[in-house]
């Protein structure tokens, strides 16, 4: 059995959505639990709705405690062998479970992955050729690294389908934005391998006004979890440490990017940001790994950080 852990928070106009897409699929030996943030919309009425017409649907409902606080609910109630986890606007292919559980059967990984869509309002997804879709498949050391240099695989906990004993001592960070880059890098340390099916099943919705859509202080949060996670890589893992350090150095330049010019609350995070990218821009550029993008800002810093910034804003879009 998978467990579809939805966590829901005034979502009610995509909600229906989201859930037909999980009952829709091929896949039909699933527990679908639906966790209610708090929601202040009709949200958790559609929630009610599906508990009462569907034997399969579970429902909780709980004070508002943000997105990870839903996700942990949802793992501590869920019976499957595999878990997933699908935001309460976003939806998936009909295909999306049957494909990942046969690409687990057939690599022996414990995470198998897809690829995915990111649709605004009004978007249509395109065609999926799921069985010509080709797979990749990862040891534990080849994911580490692929995640944090940016590769295929994201840090993202959507789009993919875990072994549900992976969660067993282990929860998201609640109250805290970047959740999944948080657990992560303890979750690839525990498998020996993760697939990639290159097949764009899963339907990210962006959303104008999204916590992820809207620059605030929560959002220097990213910096904070890859300080914490440098450290603790520098005395457990040290072979990942090139590879977190160029994530790190990513966020910097993504934070001065998104930082608005003038503001003088601003000003302690791009002092921060712009120390590291000073700290570590030599020997990012000397790592052949590190992706042409960071290496190109990082180049780019010589010129100052004035400049840096004047370059890299121009880009937003």
């Amino acid at each position: 059995m998978v467990s579809v852990i939805i966590p829901i928070y005034n979502v009610q106009d995509y909600l229906a959505r989201c859930i037909d897409s999980v009952l829709a699929q091929t896949y039909k030996d699933l527990e679908i639990i639906l966790v209610d943030d708090g929601s202040h919309d009709t949200s958790g009425d559609i929630c009610d709705e599906y508990d009462i017409k569907y034997r399969h649907v579970r429902v909780i409902h709980k004070t508002n405690g943000g997105l990870s606080d839903a996700r942990n609910a949802g793992l501590e109630v869920a019976q499957g062998h595999y878990v997933t986890f699908i935001d309460g606007d976003d939806y998936v292919h009909p295909c999306f479970v049957e494909a990942l559980l046969r690409t687990i059967e057939q690599t022996g990984a414990q995470i198998a992955a897809c690829t995915w869509q990111e649709l605004k309002d009004g978007d249509t997804p395109r065609d999926v050729n799921i069985e010509n879709a080709k797979s990749k498949t990862y040891t534990k050391s080849e994911a580490i690294n692929t995640v944090f240099y940016q590769g295929e695989l994201n840090h993202s906990a959507c789009s993919r389908i875990f072994e549900k004993q992976l969660f067993d001592d282990l929860r998201f960070p609640e109250g805290a934005l970047y959740e999944d880059l948080a657990v992560i890098y303890p979750l690839l340390r525990k498998v020996e391998k993760v697939a990639l099916l290159k097949a764009p099943m899963y339907y990210y919705m962006h959303r104008t006004g999204s916590i992820i859509t809207t620059m605030s202080l929560r959002r220097t949060q990213v910096l904070d979890h890859l300080e914490k996670l440098e450290k603790q890589v520098a005395e457990e893992a040290p072979q990942y440490l090139p590879a977190v350090r160029s994530r790190h150095l990513s966020a910097c330049f993504n934070m001065l990017r998104l930082m608005p010019a003038r503001d003088p609350k601003w000003q302690p995070t791009k002092k921060r940001c712009w120390d590291y990218i000073k700290k570590m821009r030599i020997s990012c550029l000397k790592d052949m790994k590190v992706r042409a993008k960071n290496k190109a800002a990082c180049i780019l810093s010589f010129l100052g950080r004035g400049v840096t910034t004047m370059i890299i804003n121009r880009n937003k879009g």
